[in-house]
């Protein structure tokens, strides 16, 4: 078990989060818009930039107005810490993540579902005996993190990873979930959730590369429009994925909206990083505080 456990990937949640820049950010014009808003309340600004945790080292640098509003802030704000792992109890991960040793992944999954599995581990150069005691939910992130590096996206350049280390010695960093609430958001799924975010996550990696630059323009671009539209094709295609995405995207949007209003009656200001797909629809959490009469503005 613990050599299966020394090679696993760190992995950082939500599977539509990736990305690089197609375009190099010094070649926008000033007037571009990004995916950074600003939102004020009568004593505090609060900047919000959507977040790709994997990357490519052509996404930097970031834009000027990026940097600056993070120049400007005295705290910033990440969905979870992924530098301060010291406080992640692996023990619980392991018992969340991984089958006891009688147990197995093929017990729990239909046999097509098991099949496809293999297939897909194979084709990432992997015996399926190394990933048979993951749970569904952490072998789709498994396969996810696979797939990224495969591709050539890592997750040491994601933007929350760049700011921390900015921010290190600089500016006090807050949290606004943990590394261990989101892993337990994901093993508390019924088994027949589970199945079904594994067989759909496994139908996404064939997409992936092609998604991958559709979400990358919108990012550079600052369309959240298209963004929305790639992050919701499964849950439109399919209404049981509805509850999963409630409790992945929704629930959470609303719980980390209710956050960031705490901070916008303080004094301070604030640099705050979720993932890009938090931000867009009219379930997103630019829009629920908008719809608290906060002043917001895409910058």
């Amino acid at each position: 078990m613990k050599n299966k456990k020394s090679k696993l990937l760190p992995i950082y949640l939500f599977l539509a989060l990736l990305g690089s820049s197609a375009l190099p950010p010094e070649t926008l014009p000033a007037s571009q818009k990004s995916f950074l808003w600003k939102i004020q309340s009568q004593t505090t600004t609060a900047y919000v930039l959507g977040s790709f945790h994997y990357s490519k080292k052509e996404m930097y640098p970031l834009s000027e107005k990026i940097e600056k509003a993070f120049d400007a802030s005295e705290i910033l704000v990440v969905e979870a810490d992924v530098n301060d792992v010291k406080k992640f109890d692996i023990q619980k991960l392991v018992e969340r993540a991984f089958y006891p040793e009688n147990d197995t992944l093929e017990k729990h999954v239909s046999p097509e579902l098991y099949e496809r599995v293999v297939k897909e581990a194979a084709g990432l150069g992997i015996s399926a005996e190394l990933l048979n005691r993951q749970k569904p939910w952490f072998l789709a992130m498994t396969f996810i993190a696979l797939e990224s590096l495969k591709l050539g996206f890592d997750p040491n350049l994601g933007i929350d990873k760049h700011f921390l280390s900015r921010a290190e010695g600089r500016k006090e960093t807050l949290e606004l979930e943990s590394l261990d609430y989101q892993f337990n958001l994901l093993s508390e799924f019924s088994d027949k959730d589970q199945e079904l975010f594994l067989l759909y996550t496994l139908k996404d990696l064939k997409v992936m590369e092609d998604e991958l630059e559709r979400l990358t323009q919108a990012w550079t671009s600052g369309d959240t429009k298209t963004m929305e539209s790639i992050l919701t094709r499964s849950a439109s295609e399919d209404k049981r994925l509805s509850f999963i995405f409630e409790k992945l995207i929704y629930e959470r949007n609303r719980k980390m909206a209710s956050k960031i209003e705490d901070f916008l009656r303080t004094g301070k200001t604030y640099f705050v990083i979720v993932g890009a797909g938090h931000l867009v629809g009219d379930r997103g959490i630019v829009e629920i505080l908008k719809g608290k009469g906060y002043r917001i503005e895409q910058l």
